[in-house]
């Protein structure tokens, strides 16, 4: 059974700094990317960064320039650094693992930590 425990998140104020993290556990994992989803009030869950067992990392370009994802592949765990943080970074930010399964690839995620960004 895979878990993911998140962990980071808070309350800042506008223009300040949190680092979310990750820990991913289970049996025989094959990950192939680790990411972070987030999901806002009202609104629908959206893509925020993903890396790849590459290292290979894409961002959305709401939060480009602003986060940087990493990740440290022995012990299983992705990271997301936030600077620069507005109020619409507001939200419940999920970590997102795929692993390959025999043939397919599959999706899991976290319970969600929440960051407030207050203006």
């Amino acid at each position: 059974q895979v878990q993911l425990v998140e962990s980071g998140g808070g309350v800042v104020q506008a223009g300040g700094s949190l680092r979310l993290s990750c820990v991913v556990s289970g049996k025989d994992l094959r990950i192939i990317s680790m990411g972070w989803d987030r999901q806002a009030p009202g609104k629908e869950r959206e893509l925020v960064a993903t890396i790849t067992s590459g290292r290979s990392a894409e961002y959305s370009d709401s939060v480009k320039g602003r986060f940087t994802i990493s990740k440290d592949s022995a012990q299983n765990t992705v990271y997301l650094q936030m600077n620069s943080l507005k109020p619409e970074d507001t939200a419940v930010y999920y970590c997102k693992v795929g692993i390959l399964s025999l043939w397919r690839i599959n999706d899991y995620w976290g319970q969600g930590t929440e960051v407030t960004v207050s203006s």
